[in-house]
């Protein structure tokens, strides 16, 4: 259930016209009252003899009780309450209690016998909008400040009673949804998304591993945004709006939004704190290729994961919203096939990056590192990225989701620990396609192993698997873990401990494929190429390819394994 309180406005008449209209964006179905401050309000809907003006009239009453002077600009109150997708058709009788609930809760008719007049009126099956006048029957003004909050709060004890589905409660935190006249626009424009929503990825992108203001804005100005700087007497910039350049108002102008407007932590001196808390430094020779940069991002996130189970709120808090930052340029430079389920995973973690927890700077600078060095490497398409860096950065970042949900649900963050969960969702999405490619060739390699080298290495799984032994054997990715167990045990590696030390890691039940799990915490924890050379590629003969670096080896130990496995 999804109450959402809107702008008031002037003219009673007016809203209850579109009420009972044919609508703008969505049709109107046999627009009729389902309930009203007395139960006797005239329904211009489905009485031939009631009209709007008799509806408005009746409603607008309580104004008289106040001299011209002290009459609200703006006395029109205007809600709307929305069944969740999937719920069932309720009666009208049902949303007649479910606006009375409502209206009481948010202060318009509190139920002492003096509150304001309204009406709640039903175009469509799966939601009723509530109309009121903003003067009491005894001519004070209603106490309705923070309607919007009282209102969520009394949904969810609806969803309750009426075995509905449970929206996860807000924090206030979430930055500001579109209006209606925002997605209607949008509509008629042919636009699947607001340009509140656009400015907002556009923005949040160009701010991942930023170092200063000046390259900042220097990201937005090639992103194609207009910008406009507030700047003090001294110089300095107060803030920022933005706007796109085909978003124009009715007069032509362009429409432009505050940062803050936006998303919380996406004004000026949000910003600022990134870069005075965690500044960045130049992008590193090693991160010059997309696959070096990837392989250190990996590493990154580990420590990420690390701190997650022993750092304090704070510092928690900056390594999740510096994760997203990692995620936004992981899906700036990807490659088309992954492309789609990074910006999605990326667009929802920005939910899980924000909660009443502040970011304590600092010990994120190792993230906002490597979402710079990300950006600074390029797209990784025909540079020599192969797929299996990518695949790797993303099993861990799906790792990482897991654990920020997990966080957030301990301290009762709902929406964020929901948008964490789906965020892993669309990293699992992005993995099987990045993944697709580097495990078939080392599949191929498993393949052509000889037998009692596959079997031997069927033995290791068997010594240190042996519940999931069987498993693990029948599944697809079966070659490309013996492939790596193969590549292991020739570099001096003892296979059972590398297998034991990566179950130990986390509990491997909801793997959709246990063997591919393991592959990629193998190779890391082992040292070994992403992919390995043929014996006739040159490259093969002179050095690894792809190494996970040293620093990201050192946190592979068991010391992460008890925050890893209660996940």
């Amino acid at each position: 259930m999804i109450p959402s309180i809107h702008k008031q406005g002037t003219s009673t008449a007016g809203l209850i016209a579109y009420l009972y209209g044919p609508g703008r964006s969505e049709e109107h179905t046999d627009p009729h009252l389902v309930a009203s401050f007395d139960g006797l309000a005239p329904d211009p809907g489905r009485d031939p003899n009631a009209t709007e003006k008799d509806l408005q009239q009746l409603l607008d009453e309580p104004l008289c009780l106040r001299t011209a002077d002290t009459r609200p600009d703006k006395h029109v109150w205007h809600a709307s309450v929305r069944a969740a997708p999937g719920d069932r058709t309720l009666t009208d009788a049902e949303w007649a209690d479910i606006a009375h609930r409502v209206i009481a809760a948010t202060g318009i008719d509190p139920g002492d016998g003096a509150g304001c007049r309204w009406a709640a009126i039903r175009h469509a099956d799966e939601h009723i909008h509530l109309i009121a006048t903003l003067v009491r029957e005894d001519g004070r003004k209603p106490n309705h400040h923070r309607s919007g909050q009282r209102a969520q709060t009394e949904c969810r004890s609806i969803e309750a009673d009426y075995d509905l589905h449970r929206v996860a409660p807000g924090d206030g935190t979430g930055a500001k949804r579109p209006t209606s006249a925002e997605r209607h626009k949008a509509q008629r424009r042919g636009r699947d998304r607001t340009a509140r929503e656009e400015l907002r990825e556009t923005v949040r992108r160009a701010a991942a591993g930023t170092a200063s203001e000046t390259e900042f804005f220097d990201r937005l100005a090639s992103a194609g945004l207009l910008i406009h700087r507030r700047i003090a007497p001294s110089g300095d910039a107060l803030g920022y709006t933005v706007a796109l350049p085909e978003d124009r108002n009715k007069d032509g102008a362009p429409v432009h939004y505050s940062g803050s407007k936006l998303a919380p932590d996406l004004s000026l001196p949000r910003l600022r704190e990134r870069w005075t808390g965690a500044p960045t430094q130049p992008p590193s020779v090693r991160a010059s290729t997309p696959a070096s940069a990837r392989l250190d991002a990996t590493g990154a996130i580990w420590q990420a994961v690390l701190f997650i189970d022993q750092a304090d709120d704070g510092t928690v808090a900056a390594q999740i919203a510096a994760a997203g930052e990692v995620l936004d340029a992981l899906a700036k430079t990807s490659a088309a096939h992954t492309r789609r389920q990074l910006n999605q995973a990326a667009t929802v973690f920005e939910r899980a990056a924000r909660s009443h927890v502040r970011a304590e700077r600092g010990h994120d600078r190792a993230l906002r590192q490597a979402a710079r060095d990300l950006i600074h490497s390029g797209p990784a398409l025909g540079r020599g990225e192969d797929g299996a860096t990518t695949a790797m950065l993303i099993d861990m970042a799906f790792f990482f989701a897991v654990a920020v949900a997990a966080w957030h649900a301990k301290r009762n963050h709902a929406q964020q620990a929901v948008a964490a969960l789906q965020a892993a969702e669309h990293l699992r999405v992005a993995y099987r396609a990045a993944a697709a490619q580097p495990m078939a060739v080392l599949r191929q390699q498993g393949q052509r192993l000889a037998p009692h080298v596959r079997q031997r290495q069927a033995g290791f799984v068997h010594q240190a698997l042996p519940e999931l032994a069987e498993s693990v054997l029948a599944e697809p990715g079966w070659h490309a873990l013996a492939a790596t167990l193969a590549d292991a045990e020739s570099v001096g590696h003892d296979p059972t401990a590398l297998l034991a030390e990566a179950t130990s890691r986390r509990e491997l039940d909801t793997a959709t494929s246990i063997s591919d799990v393991l592959v990629w915490r193998l190779r890391r924890s082992a040292n070994l190429p992403t992919i390995p050379r043929t014996p006739h590629d040159p490259a093969a003969r002179g050095s690894r390819r792809n190494p996970l670096p040293a620093p990201a080896m050192e946190l592979t130990a068991k010391a992460a394994s008890d925050s890893a496995r209660r996940l």
